[in-house]
């Protein structure tokens, strides 16, 4: 229905988009059109809007160079309409979809990013998806003193600063490292926390807490989101973060990660590679008038 726009929602760990079809490549996504959908109250809601377009069909030269190795492209924006250049449980639903609908019919196929290729595998009641290599933003600062920033949680209530260390896995990411002893659930993650130094494109920034050998407890605050229930590269970055903080990057280590959304699986690979692995469920089906929805 030319008059209608064709939505699927769906959540990785409740995690959840607004995933939107464009399988001629005609359709777009402008900043103002992803938000209004995102908008919960206004739209239909989400973390973020991902629209599924022929890699071959994006309108940026990086991405339409990944068509040799992946046919579909993960058009990421987070919920106020900003590119991101990926999200690890979006890999997850993109990829539930393109299974469902008969665009991929493998067990493992490759999707394209803003982030370059990324290698997917059917696990469980979900995906496993490696998202290529990390690295520290800083490593000459992190090796000398464990940490490269400072994040204050509030700065309204004069809190003291906690050590982080950031961690790109394609997106950036800035890891706070909490004491045990912790409430995690009772922070108020209502306000961004403050990055020193500040990040010039912005971060999400994952607040952890280690429950036992391999096993740690985040929640995070997205950039261009707010507190989200989950983050799939978020989860990577804390295994990876707490992982360096213990001396101990091993190759084919797991991490479980407890976000409020659920579990996630975390393996570290070689070459500083990484692989998320969680469920992913398509949630239902709708359309939405296009006069509702800005250009």
């Amino acid at each position: 229905m030319a008059d209608r726009l064709a939505f699927t929602k769906g959540h990785g760990t409740q995690n959840d988009f607004v995933l939107v079809p464009d399988l001629d490549g005609v359709l777009g996504l402008s900043a103002a059109r992803a938000a209004a959908l995102a908008d919960r109250r206004a739209g239909i809601g989400g973390d973020g809007v991902i629209r599924v377009v022929p890699t071959e069909a994006a309108d940026d030269d990086a991405v339409r160079a990944q068509a040799p190795q992946a046919r579909w492209f993960m058009d990421y924006r987070n919920a106020d309409g900003s590119l991101s250049e990926m999200c690890g449980n979006g890999t997850r639903v993109f990829a539930a979809f393109l299974r469902r609908e008969g665009l991929e019919s493998a067990d493992t196929f490759a999707i394209a990013t803003r982030a370059g290729v990324k290698q997917v595998r059917a696990e469980g009641d979900g995906f496993a998806v490696d998202l290529g290599p990390w690295r520290l933003a800083d490593p000459d600062t992190a090796e000398r003193d464990g940490f490269d920033s400072l994040v204050v949680l509030d700065e309204r209530d004069g809190d003291d600063p906690f050590s982080a260390l950031s961690v790109d896995l394609g997106n950036p990411h800035t890891v706070v490292a909490l004491p045990e002893e912790f409430d995690l659930d009772g922070l108020d993650l209502h306000r961004a926390p403050v990055v020193n130094p500040r990040p010039p494109h912005g971060t999400n920034v994952e607040l952890v807490r280690p429950l036992g050998p391999g096993h740690i407890a985040m929640r995070v605050h997205e950039r261009g989101v707010g507190e989200t229930r989950s983050c799939g590269t978020g989860a990577c970055a804390a295994a990876i973060a707490t992982s360096f903080w213990a001396g101990s990057l091993d190759t084919g280590s797991t991490w479980t990660v407890d976000v409020p959304g659920g579990r996630l699986t975390v393996r570290l690979l070689a070459d500083h590679g990484v692989e998320l692995a969680g469920p992913a469920v398509l949630v239902g089906d709708g359309t939405v008038p296009l006069a509702l929805l800005p250009d």
